[in-house]
């Protein structure tokens, strides 16, 4: 269980964190040699999922709170573990540390925070002024921007102009039996022919099989994801 009580954050900030009752689980991304580059953060609420947990405090209009105890949260269980590499922690499209809060964070969890990967998903809402702005503070402390979920909805090319991302993960649903299909193969090689070009790293995500594995080996990808290289835990 994360615990918000001695965080350096606004008391408006922290009386809604202390409802919340959140763990997390981590899943590792590998490079192409099996080591583990970086090791993404999961939120697994207690009482419901976490689609219904982003829809309830969408609606609430208090999403800006889930960003700040992802971040937080997600930081503090990584280090409680011991882990070393580099952290990816998910990030809403339309939400932003405030001044404030970057600061915060930096004080609370050292100035040492070039680990960070942080991922841009593709829900509720996309801001492309707040995609720029998250690229700028990345910049910040050498941290990298990822794109989650690329080549399904929202995130694309168009994004990947305006945030200028680091990292590409191709969404599962252009992977899936990617072995056996040719057209799934040309076009995951166009994307990450594309991505080098750009020297953009491009991560395999949701392999679940050994020949989805040694395909996109072979077609080049960078980085891998998947449930049958390690399961959240």
């Amino acid at each position: 269980m994360i615990y918000y009580d001695d965080l350096p954050l606004s008391e408006n900030v922290m009386g809604t964190l202390r409802q919340l009752k959140i763990e997390y689980v981590f899943q590792s991304i590998f490079d192409r040699e099996g080591n583990i580059y970086a090791r993404e953060a999961l939120m697994r609420p207690q009482d419901m999922t976490v689609t219904q947990l982003i829809e309830k405090y969408f609606r609430k209009g208090k999403l800006h709170v889930l960003e700040v105890a992802t971040f937080f949260g997600a930081t503090q269980a990584f280090f409680m573990r011991g882990y070393t590499e580099k952290l990816s922690i998910n990030s809403f499209p339309c939400e932003i540390f405030t001044k404030e809060e970057v600061k915060a964070y930096m004080d609370y969890y050292g100035k040492d925070n070039s680990r960070l990967i942080i991922e841009l998903l593709e829900y509720p809402i996309f801001s492309e002024k707040l995609g720029r702005k998250k690229r700028q503070l990345a910049d910040l402390n050498a941290n990298q921007i990822a794109i989650d979920d690329f080549g399904n909805g929202f995130n694309d090319y168009s994004v990947v102009s305006f945030t200028n991302p680091d990292i590409i993960k191709i969404d599962r649903s252009l992977l899936v039996g990617i072995d056996h299909d040719l057209n799934k193969q040309n076009n995951c090689k166009a994307i990450i022919d594309t991505f080098h070009l750009e020297k953009r790293l491009v991560l395999a995500e949701g392999i679940e099989t050994e020949a989805e594995y040694t395909c996109l080996m072979e077609l080049g990808a960078d980085l891998f994801q998947g449930y049958y290289l390690d399961m959240p835990h």
